[in-house]
């Protein structure tokens, strides 16, 4: 029933007599059309249907945002990775280079032992200067040399032990007593690990 005919059923109520409320009564059931009260419930049923439909169209869009967010998330953090895995490779790309390099630097290192003991300083200042020129090339590549000396604490993460042998002095009991291969490192990474003898007790 609309608010218009419940206000007249109200404002009749307050007739005194009896058949002055039976007239009432009459003429507002005969005001009341099937007709309106089927628009009225056709207007109720349209405002739930657009409630209904609000509310699945907000739903949707809090799923597109979520899904835009993660999509977002997952872009930046695939941004981030293969910045960082760029990053590496230009830094580690000379590696295989490098590392098939070394043998050389062993070889110019033993050869210059015994150029050393030549008597012709000519022949030893050229070959100097060319291993100075090498090494001087592989440095700017970020070729470093991994610096360990006898008397050094051995460390695992940085020395490779190939063997032991009895310490000569208490000193050296548990350090590095003898290099036997030199090690390399480019940029931060070890590439060849130092290969040292340690003293036991």
């Amino acid at each position: 029933m609309s608010k218009k005919k419940e206000q007249k059923l109200k404002d009749k109520e307050v007739k005194s007599t009896p058949e002055e409320q039976a007239e009432d009564v009459v003429e507002i059931s005969e005001e009341s059309n099937p007709d309106d009260v089927q628009e009225d419930a056709e207007e109720v049923i349209e405002e739930i249907v657009e409630l209904s439909e609000e509310e699945k169209l907000k739903e949707e869009l809090e799923k597109s945002k979520d899904k835009y967010l993660r999509l977002f998330a997952e872009f930046e953090n695939y941004k981030r990775r293969t910045s960082k895995e760029r990053i590496d490779l230009f830094r580690t790309a000379n590696s295989e280079l490098m590392i098939s390099l070394l043998p050389v630097l062993d070889d110019f290192d033993r050869g210059m032992v015994e150029i050393a003991k030549s008597e012709d300083k000519s022949l030893v200042d050229g070959v100097k200067l060319i291993q100075d020129k090498f090494k001087g090339i592989l440095v700017q590549k970020n070729l470093t040399e991994v610096e360990v000396a006898q008397g050094d604490t051995f460390d695992s993460d940085v020395h490779e032990a190939i063997t032991q042998i009895p310490a000569p002095s208490d000193d050296l009991k548990g350090k590095i007593i003898d290099v036997v291969e030199k090690g390399y490192r480019l940029g931060d990474k070890i590439i060849r690990f130092p290969k040292v003898v340690i003293g036991i007790k």
